[in-house]
């Protein structure tokens, strides 16, 4: 049987995440409701560790009723409010707050009076973006990774698959493996990224790639032929990305790529380069 820390701290992680981007919600100061007779009103609120400046937005509190066993803690109520107001009968609980993927909890004991409890969270946040060159990629285009390097694997462990572009990403303080996707074909670059407590790094990431436009057509700047199904290789033969229709577009990194059309049972190819930053067609000419 599991022991009730291990029990607690997969519940509490459980909500840290499915709480993790939750959305912002106002600082507003929240008046106290009215209390009944044998309960206790506790007010709440979350600073961050560093320089305990208090956290106004991005918070989920969870109050949960703690029994003391192996069985997992049962929640009683909860807030999105940054200053929680909770009206509890007297007992033990676990206070829990959440920011993003960060989080903290504190036993607590309620027995008479109104109670303040202040967590302190150790987190920040990312902001990613994308370019190539000195052009801004659109966020729509982009896609990120966020890993904790585990000794000498840099994806060690996924804390999020598919981040968004410009969103505010709140993460534990330490230090990230960020991979960012361009496309959905191998436009892809790395950087990594250190998260302080109580401040946002902001992180351009600069892709050297270019989208190209795939046609088959019969002669140079001609109509393109409708239902072809392209194949977009390495030198090697390693396939990248493949489509069907009269000009897909397919954002690529730089580097040499082998084109293969194929149309009515029949089979052409050709060699072509991708520069970063020109975006271009890529013509096949159907020949007789």
């Amino acid at each position: 049987m599991k022991s009730f820390s291990a029990v607690l701290t997969a519940f509490l992680l459980s909500a840290t995440a499915a709480s993790a981007q939750a959305p912002a919600v106002p600082s507003l100061m929240q008046n106290s409701p009215p209390i009944a007779i044998g309960k206790v009103l506790l007010s709440a609120n979350a600073a961050f560790a560093e320089n305990n400046q208090p956290i106004r937005s991005g918070l989920i509190w969870r109050v949960y009723e703690d029994r003391g066993d192996t069985v997992s803690p049962t929640i009683v109520t909860r807030s999105t409010s940054p200053t929680p107001n909770f009206t509890l009968a007297p007992g033990n609980y676990i206070i829990h707050v959440a920011y993003g993927f960060a989080g903290a909890s504190k036993r607590i004991s309620v027995q008479s009076g109104n109670l303040s409890e202040r967590l302190t969270i150790s987190a920040g946040a990312l902001r990613l973006k994308g370019a190539v060159g000195d052009s801004p990629i659109p966020n729509q285009r982009l896609s990120f990774a966020v890993y904790v390097p585990i000794a000498q694997n840099s994806e060690g462990r996924l804390v999020l698959a598919n981040g968004k572009a410009n969103d505010l990403i709140r993460l534990p303080e330490g230090t990230y493996h960020v991979v960012s996707t361009y496309g959905d074909a191998n436009a892809i670059m790395r950087a990594d990224l250190k998260v302080e407590s109580g401040k946002v790094t902001e992180a351009t990431l600069n892709h050297r790639a270019a989208t190209v436009t795939l046609k088959l057509v019969g002669a140079a700047g001609g109509e393109a032929f409708a239902g072809t199904a392209f194949s977009v290789l390495t030198p090697g033969g390693d396939v990248i990305r493949e489509a069907i229709g009269a000009f897909p577009s397919v954002t690529l990194a730089e580097g040499d790529y082998v084109l293969i059309a194929r149309h009515e049972g029949k089979v052409r190819t050709r060699e072509f380069k991708v520069e970063s930053g020109l975006d271009r067609d890529i013509e096949i000419i159907a020949t007789p």
